[in-house]
């Protein structure tokens, strides 16, 4: 508690510390978002092969995928990433976009993502304060990053990463972190049954599904971090970003209206602006309704 007194108590520390912690999480952030869907996947085949009472020799042997295991290698050549190839942002820089051995362009997507995770972590801070509640943020800000490049990639938003997220938001908020814990609770019990509602409804009037599963989870863990109040907010806030995108794909890029579009980064996003400007985006908001 001494160290952390002092951390909150020493802007230049603080801020350092923050900057250096959120390279290296951005870092373990890249591993999450290209591996976790991998897992996932492997994880359904086996259980479809377990179900479908496949014999070992019908079954497709893999290489199990952890968020550890095998060690990182150039997708080109094989070439194994080393520490100091690994730096966050520097080593990119160093090697100049490409991999040591066989000069295979490195995608920019890796540095961008660990610059974006430490400059958002940034402006949490900046913007809740030096408090012990600003660093319990950064979870939410951290995860947030993870589900939307996950979603993007995928259009999936994986359990393990909503439902803790959710869970977590509830039992900080016991202790009053960012909202009463009223809030917080209901604010989980409303997100997740606003779009449960949204989805049913659509499927009856359609046939077809809006959305999946995952949007319910991820607007749960949101209300169970930000409270119900922001809720209204966060949906209208994803609903016209989201729309915005949607229309600007089909007349600029020519795309299908019935591609899907993952909402997951238009929810994680409107949750940033929440939690960043929440207390003037709900006085806006209770003064638009005349509460």
């Amino acid at each position: 508690m001494q160290f952390l007194d002092a951390l909150l108590s020493t802007p230049w520390l603080l801020y350092f510390t923050v900057i250096f912690l959120s390279l290296c999480i951005g870092s373990f952030l890249n591993v999450v978002i290209l591996r976790l869907p991998k897992m996932m996947q492997q994880d359904w085949r086996c259980q479809c092969e377990e179900f479908l009472e496949l014999p070992e020799g019908q079954r497709k042997p893999d290489t199990p995928i952890t968020l550890s295991s095998p060690a990182s290698t150039c997708p080109a050549c094989g070439h194994r990433i080393r520490a100091w190839e690994n730096i966050p942002v520097i080593s990119y820089l160093l090697l100049r976009g490409q991999c040591s051995a066989c000069k295979t362009r490195i995608s920019p997507r890796y540095p961008m993502i660990e610059a974006i995770t430490a400059a958002f972590s940034v402006i949490t801070l900046a913007i809740l304060g030096p408090t012990e509640a600003a660093l319990w943020a950064l979870l939410l800000v951290w995860s947030l990053v993870a589900l939307t490049m996950i979603d993007f990639d995928t259009q999936l938003l994986p359990d393990s990463i909503t439902l803790p997220l959710m869970w977590l938001g509830l039992v900080l908020n016991y202790f009053g972190v960012l909202t009463d814990f009223h809030s917080a609770f209901w604010g989980a019990v409303a997100g997740y049954l606003s779009l449960w509602s949204v989805y049913w409804l659509f499927k009856l009037v359609t046939g077809k599904e809006g959305m999946g599963h995952g949007d319910f989870k991820l607007l749960a863990a949101l209300g169970a971090w930000l409270g119900w109040q922001l809720l209204p907010a966060v949906i209208l806030l994803s609903s016209v970003v989201g729309a915005v995108v949607g229309i600007c794909l089909i007349v600029f890029r020519n795309r299908g209206r019935e591609v899907p579009i993952p909402f997951g980064p238009y929810l994680a996003a409107a949750g940033l602006l929440s939690l960043w400007f929440g207390a003037d985006i709900q006085a806006w908001w209770f003064g638009f309704l005349g509460v």
